[in-house]
């Protein structure tokens, strides 16, 4: 087993292709999986050229458990980073059996291959949709788990199975118990300060904010806003939006805690990973024509099924126990976004 090399499930798409950047220029040996059903291969060459360092890579879906077993018997990982997953919110309503058999069950198929493999430290990336509707719109780590969508319902699943497994460990008694950090992301927004890797869905985005960059760029005619009619400021939703080379560290630094006494003899913890305050998509929309000077032309939509109104982070433990916080602000997020679109135009090619 190399102590050094981490396995980046989903390591091409949007968050992995940052997280592998991070994880190079920390001096890991990077090893990817990525079946490219919503990333670029592209993605890769371009974290290869931002840090002068070179990564494996594997064409394969995670539900395919020879080849993962072979690729963990080639590169011998002694830690996992699992990104993989469908992450649409309005294509999980509609595709419910989708999600859980991609994420769910894509996810039983890791950690059994990870158990027959020995490697038993996990970053699973999880999401702040795991915490459902609530009076209360900033959540901390111990709130009540009631995801409203099957998207947040296929993460709580796996949280549930990921506790069950680092529980059965003190059960048995295990001499290697597992080692797992649940990061429960906010809204993940920016790209690399190169403008070199970004987000580049398939399709039309599902997410604010590239949609908004898109608009702006003239690359899509016109952004819908989804209800105007939410208990906020202005009516529209809020969230608590990160950027994403914030995000990505906190798996650095999490992988940096299992060697700490915080995860001494085995533990599966759950870390909200997020600014502690939310922006309303309006906000978001005049930050950007502010930054930027480009309009953003828009709409007022019917509400999407499944969308809070608002929620954000209480980030307080992830800086308590992983020594984490976010170091990036919204026009630093705007301004990182404006550079990879402007530069990108087309996203990856």
């Amino acid at each position: 087993m190399n102590k050094n090399k981490v396995l980046v499930t989903g390591g091409a798409g949007y968050i992995g292709s940052h997280a592998c950047v991070e994880l190079l220029q920390a001096g890991y040996q990077v090893a990817v999986v990525d079946n490219l059903a919503n990333s670029k291969l592209e993605s890769l060459s371009r974290v290869q050229q931002i840090t002068g360092k070179s990564l494996s890579f594997y064409q394969a879906d995670i539900r395919d458990k020879q080849a993962l077993t072979d690729i963990f018997a080639t590169e011998s990982p002694s830690t996992v980073i699992h990104f993989a997953g469908l992450k649409a919110v309005g294509e999980s309503c509609e595709q419910p059996l989708t999600y859980y058999r991609n994420n769910v069950y894509g996810t039983l198929i890791l950690v059994e291959v990870m158990a027959e493999a020995n490697v038993k430290q996990l970053v699973f990336s999880s999401s702040a949709t795991v915490y459902g509707q609530s009076s209360c719109n900033q959540y901390t780590e111990d709130f009540p788990l009631g995801a409203i969508n099957p998207y947040g319902r296929s993460k709580t699943m796996i949280e549930d199975i990921l506790r069950d497994l680092s529980a059965a460990d003190k059960i048995n008694q295990t001499e290697f118990p597992w080692k797992i950090a649940l990061l429960r992301y906010f809204n993940p927004i920016g790209a690399h300060e190169s403008g070199m890797i970004g987000e580049d869905p398939n399709g039309i985005p599902n997410n604010l904010m590239p949609y908004v960059a898109q608009v702006a760029i003239g690359r899509l005619a016109q952004l819908s806003v989804y209800g105007d009619d939410y208990p906020t400021r202005d009516g529209t939703g809020i969230r608590d939006y990160i950027h994403v080379v914030d995000l990505v560290k906190g798996h650095i630094k999490a992988i940096e805690a299992f060697n700490s006494q915080k995860f001494e003899g085995g533990a599966c913890k759950a870390y909200n990973l997020g600014a502690g305050k939310g922006y309303s998509v309006l906000e978001i929309i005049n930050t950007f024509e502010k930054v930027t000077g480009r309009s953003v032309n828009y709409k007022i939509s019917p509400r999407r099924a499944g969308d809070l109104a608002e929620c954000f982070a209480n980030p307080e433990l992830a800086l308590k126990e992983l020594d984490w916080k976010v170091e990036k602000n919204l026009e630093d997020m705007v301004a990182d976004t404006w550079n990879w679109q402007n530069k990108n135009p087309d996203g990856y090619i």
